[in-house]
């Protein structure tokens, strides 16, 4: 029998990430509300995610929701069960990574003073002297992000081997990134690394052939393929070049983009990059 239904979903879209457990740990941001997505995001593609809550993230979203997102008890507080060390201590069936999303400026100037008086950055302490890769995605207004304190901690994280996502600058905030773009980065981290060091040029999308300054001859491509194609490179470590036409597909946030729109272009395009390959 399963553990629980909403496991069902494990490896739906890869399994990039199977035999990967991830702790994914919330603290009080209103960004706290993404974490659904990217826990079942990251689900999607094989992870098995155990959730950590601060206090104040219990106030944006409940503790049920998340349970039933990742299928998992979410740890609220530490108690006798020591879960900051079940997760993250120095023993053969730690998680694999720790995911601080979203990560407030309160909780990024603890973890970088090492001072864990929250499950969330009890559990984080611990990684870091486990050697467990962390990775930190900072979200709050922009204000507070700009605050010289913040980004001296965050530079102390990046000193102590922290990964850092930076945020999306919008609307006076720094916001948490795309799920998509946290995902990927997971993947980088945790997925494959059999193409490191391997550089690839892909093409994707239409290219245009202008007739005159109102008319073109060009094809239905959308670019969706090329543009899976480089995900699925980026994902096993190599380098990419993706060379794409006029399309509105989301690009993968690791490769070098070359935009182009005509075919000139595309092969002037293609040349250049080949050069450094």
């Amino acid at each position: 029998m399963i553990e629980h239904t909403s496991k069902l979903i494990k490896g739906s879209v890869s399994n990039t990430l199977s035999g990967k457990t991830i702790a994914l740990c919330v603290t009080g941001s209103v960004a706290a509300v993404e974490t659904v997505a990217l826990s079942r995001k990251l689900m999607r593609h094989g992870a098995e995610i155990y959730v950590v809550m601060s206090q104040w993230a219990q106030k944006m979203v409940h503790p049920y929701l998340l349970e039933w997102a990742t299928g998992n008890p979410v740890v609220t507080e530490l108690t006798g069960q020591t879960e900051h060390i079940t997760l993250a201590g120095k023993h053969d069936e730690h998680v694999d990574l720790v995911l601080v999303a979203p990560s407030t400026a309160n909780t990024v100037g603890k973890i970088a003073c090492g001072i864990d008086d929250t499950p969330v950055t009890t559990v984080v302490s611990s990684a870091i002297g486990a050697g467990i890769p962390v990775v930190v995605v900072p979200a709050m207004h922009e204000s507070m992000y700009d605050h010289p304190a913040v980004i001296e901690n965050l530079e102390k994280l990046r000193d102590l081997g922290v990964s850092v996502i930076s945020p999306r600058l919008e609307e006076a905030k720094a916001k948490i990134p795309e799920v998509d773009t946290i995902v990927e980065h997971v993947i980088a981290l945790l997925g494959p690394r059999d193409l490191a060091g391997k550089k690839f040029v892909v093409t994707a999308g239409p290219n245009r052939g202008w007739i005159d300054r109102v008319r073109y001859v060009t094809t239905p491509s959308t670019g969706k393929m090329g543009i899976a194609v480089a995900e699925a490179l980026l994902s096993r470590g190599a380098d990419v070049t993706l060379i794409v036409g006029p399309t509105s597909v989301k690009m993968p946030g690791k490769a070098e983009i070359v935009q182009i729109e005509t075919q000139d272009e595309m092969l002037e395009s293609v040349l250049g990059a080949l050069k450094g390959c």
